[in-house]
């Protein structure tokens, strides 16, 4: 049923041989352990040995720690096994999705900003360099979306932006990084995330394309990259009606609107059938709400793998998840044949990146020193050039740039993030950078606020609640003149389990001096080092840069690029006027 020399396995007879022979001598509970991908929490060798020694799982991941600790979890790992497990890391942006020390080339809307596909290469390649010295075989990586809806709270940066032609070239260069280091990569998420405003983690989220539509452009970028050799397509919690309604006329509204992770209509229907994946699917997180609400899940775990799926990532309980699957087993839910071909389909992809050989050299983790390629300088250097490439200056209407403290010597400094405390990590480094320059920077402090109660009566609020009334209520005059430069550093990284990552300002009755209600006062900049959108909130703004990352090198090249000691090269891969003419209209704008 699998064609095991054919793209994208590529066997030879003697892989082959160990394919079709290994899965003979399986049991039926090793063949189920195989189809499990569980996070590694710890290297505690008790709870390795239950993993791999009792319930005989084919994969791992962890989650980024020091390379020391990865490589010593991922060698008693390969040490326990009696088959190599496929080890895998969530590397969409460098080395240090795995290893801490790792290098990070920001995320792939900065590579993708630089126009030049050769830095997605060197991301791919550094990825899986650094990740394949610590024993990693498998990244989670490239990420395919694209970024068509902008209040998406997941995808954005994440991305390399909303051109189908530049998620392709992009993609496929990380790709090419990737199989130079012998690492399979897991082109994700299917049938593509982005065009839907809602989070997979938090509901079965939607791909409401029309079967044409969705043709020309996640499916020329998946039929491209299945083409191209990509060995595993990690397959996502999120709904595609229009295919499965092209591919069953007569199915109901629930099937329609199930997540493609267990949907036979898109899996075996349109990612096997009419794409021609021959390789390995893996299911996106299965505690992820867009699974867990679809149906119990005593039903979901052998439905995904009947309806195509062939490896299942992450657990509630692997042990209660394993009975669910050998109970659908035993029920003709899941047949003895799709269960070979799932565990197949994983040991090819095992083959392929020659882990059975390996296994007997020695060599599934490689020696302690390889561990000197982490961070070294080149891959360093490629990250910072990728910096200065992509800092995207999007507006600037009032002619601002570049600044100097000669001109602008009394900064107002507004650190916008989650952590609202003026000394976090991030906003003192910010102040650092602006005072090095030579300017006087005050930095305001998000945590305070006042009520009804303090502004009725002064004497019951604190100095700082004082400090603040006086600004809400200050002249205009009175402010000009203890600040020259008012600058906004927006850090609102994305992540999952959000719903939004729209501006929120501190703003009291509408007084408040957060939100920028003096651009036309005072001169003005906004920086973005993650969410490249803010200009939907805060069109006002005469001069706006896109930074698409929190990294130093990323910070560092801003702060080159606005004193002027470095020109900007970024080209934006998604429109940061949001579609909206009256936003654009506001960069064409002089004040």
């Amino acid at each position: 049923m699998v064609d095991l020399m054919a793209n994208p396995f590529y066997l030879d007879t003697e892989d082959v041989l160990w394919v079709t022979e290994t899965l003979r001598a399986m049991s039926l509970e090793e063949k189920v352990g195989q189809l499990f991908c569980p996070m590694g929490f710890n290297s505690d060798e008790a709870f390795l040995n239950h993993l791999i020694c009792e319930k005989h799982v084919g994969a791992m991941m962890y989650r980024p720690d020091s390379a020391k600790n990865i490589r010593n979890a991922h060698q008693m790992i390969q040490n326990m096994t009696k088959i190599p497990l496929l080890l895998a890391a969530n590397t969409e942006c460098g080395g240090n999705g795995l290893a801490a020390e790792g290098t990070s080339f920001g995320k792939p809307m900065a590579v993708a900003a630089t126009g030049d596909p050769e830095n997605a290469y060197r991301m791919g390649f550094t990825a899986c360099k650094e990740g394949a010295a610590l024993g990693m075989n498998w990244s989670f990586a490239p990420i395919v979306d694209l970024d068509l809806e902008f209040h998406n709270p997941i995808t954005n940066v994440r991305t390399f932006g909303s051109n189908v032609e530049t998620v392709i070239e992009c993609a496929s260069a990380y790709m090419r990084g990737a199989d130079e280091n012998h690492v399979a990569v897991a082109i994700k998420h299917f049938p593509g995330d982005g065009t839907d405003e809602r989070d997979q983690h938090i509901l079965t989220s939607v791909n409401q394309l029309s079967c044409e539509e969705w043709d020309a452009s996640y499916g020329k970028v998946y039929q491209t990259l299945i083409d191209q050799g990509a060995k595993t397509v990690m397959v996502g919690h999120i709904a595609q009606p229009e295919y499965v309604k092209r591919i069953n006329p007569e199915a109901s509204i629930r099937e329609q609107y199930l997540p493609a992770s267990l949907s036979g209509e898109l899996l075996t229907g349109l990612l096997r059938g009419r794409l021609n994946f021959n390789g390995l699917i893996s299911s996106d997180a299965t505690p992820m709400v867009g699974f867990t609400s679809a149906m119990p899940r005593k039903d979901a775990i052998p439905r995904m793998i009947a309806a195509g799926c062939d490896m299942i990532l992450f657990n509630k309980s692997l042990d209660e998840d394993f009975e669910y699957l050998m109970e659908g087993i035993k029920a003709g839910i899941v047949t003895e044949e799709r269960l070979d071909e799932a565990v197949t389909r994983i040991l090819a992809t095992k083959a392929s990146l020659k882990l059975h050989k390996k296994q007997k050299w020695g060599t599934l983790v490689p020696a302690e020193d390889s561990m000197q390629i982490i961070g070294c300088e080149e891959f360093c250097e490629w990250a910072r050039q990728t910096a200065d490439d992509s800092i995207t200056l999007v507006k600037d209407t009032n002619h601002l740039l570049p600044i100097s403290p000669k001109k602008y010597k009394r900064v107002y400094l507004n650190v916008i993030q989650k952590d609202l405390n003026p000394d976090n990590p991030v906003a003192l480094a910010w102040k650092e950078r602006f005072e090095k320059e030579g300017f006087e920077v005050t930095l305001r402090d998000r945590t305070v606020s006042v009520t009804p109660r303090e502004l009725g009566n002064p004497a019951s609020a604190t100095q700082a609640q004082r400090e603040l009334i006086h600004e809400m209520y200050r002249g205009i005059e009175e402010m000009k003149k203890s600040y020259d430069l008012y600058v906004y550093i927006c850090n609102m990284e994305n992540a999952s389990n959000n719903t939004t990552l729209r501006l929120n300002w501190n703003v009291a009755f509408g007084l408040g001096d957060d939100a920028p209600w003096h651009a036309s006062e005072i001169p003005m900049l906004m920086i973005s080092t993650a969410y490249p959108y803010h200009l939907f909130d805060a069109p006002m703004i005469p001069t706006y840069i896109n930074a698409y990352s929190s990294e130093p090198e990323f910070c560092q090249a801003v702060m080159e690029k606005i004193m002027g000691r470095s020109e900007f090269k970024g080209r934006s891969p998604v429109d940061p006027f949001c579609g909206k003419d009256y936003i654009r209209k506001y960069a064409e704008m002089e004040a």
